[in-house]
């Protein structure tokens, strides 16, 4: 999950990881067809960090707004510079997001509050974009002292991003060519969602699939309430999953 309170770590500290040589995992796809599978190397998801951060100013009567530090305006210049760190302070051509999902601040119509919380969510594809984005995001959060009030602020760290090593996504297609057929497998898609495979993918190599599980004439999209698969796919994704196991296990031997 994207929440940082998935089983992957906690499974990588218990150690799970201890004498494997490699992983393989499978995603069930809503738009791709069943009987296909979207298969690449290289970034397959994003890295994941949280942010939440508080603006500080001075509260009083709305009637009065000389007399405060206005921290609901001061959150609105704040949030304008994180939405402009990617578009304004990265470079082009490397994915990122920085979204902001919450602001909360104040109860009453007529009372500015002493403080704003806003909450958002970073994707990054390379940890030196990573590291761009967490100084970017303090560089923001100073226009909160330019405008005379003051924050605090916490990034936490989720999931790394997931790459799928090239060798690995050679036996997956080997394998996937020789039971579904070269016509069946498809490029997969760059996006900009988390998975917390990455644990197990930064640390051995490995590689994940798409499992195409469309129902015919009724896409059903992943996290909304009316999610479904056509559960036809189920029997190709475990005979891809447990052929690729034995044909790598059988070259271990060799």
């Amino acid at each position: 999950d994207e929440e940082g309170i998935s089983g992957a770590p906690r499974m990588v500290e218990d150690g799970a990881l201890e004498g494997v040589d490699s992983v393989l995992a499978l995603h069930v796809g809503s738009a791709v067809a069943t009987g296909d599978i979207a298969l690449g190397e290289g970034p397959s998801s994003a890295g994941v960090d949280g942010l939440v951060a508080t603006i500080i100013g001075e509260g009083g009567h709305g009637a009065y707004p000389h007399k405060v530090v206005d921290p609901i305006y001061i959150a609105s210049h704040v949030i304008l510079a994180l939405h402009g760190i990617v578009s304004r302070r990265l470079q082009p051509f490397e994915p990122a997001v920085v979204s902001i999902g919450s602001i909360h601040g104040g109860e009453a119509d007529n009372v500015i509050p002493d403080r704003v919380e806003i909450t958002g969510t970073i994707r990054y594809m390379k940890p030196e974009v990573q590291e761009q984005i967490h100084a970017e995001i303090k560089r923001a959060l100073e226009v909160a002292r330019t405008l005379g009030g003051d924050y605090e602020y916490e990034i936490g760290i989720g999931d790394p991003p997931m790459i799928n090593d090239a060798q690995v996504v050679k036996l997956l297609r080997e394998v996937a060519v020789d039971l579904l057929g070269e016509e069946h497998i498809q490029p997969p898609k760059k996006e900009m969602g988390a998975e917390d495979f990455g644990f197990f993918s930064s640390r051995v190599p490995g590689a994940m699939f798409g499992l195409g599980c469309l129902i015919k004439g009724d896409e059903r999209v992943h996290h909304n309430a009316r999610f479904d698969i056509d559960e036809h796919c189920l029997p190709i994704g475990v005979a891809v999953l447990a052929e690729a196991a034995l044909r790598f296990l059988r070259s271990e031997k060799t």
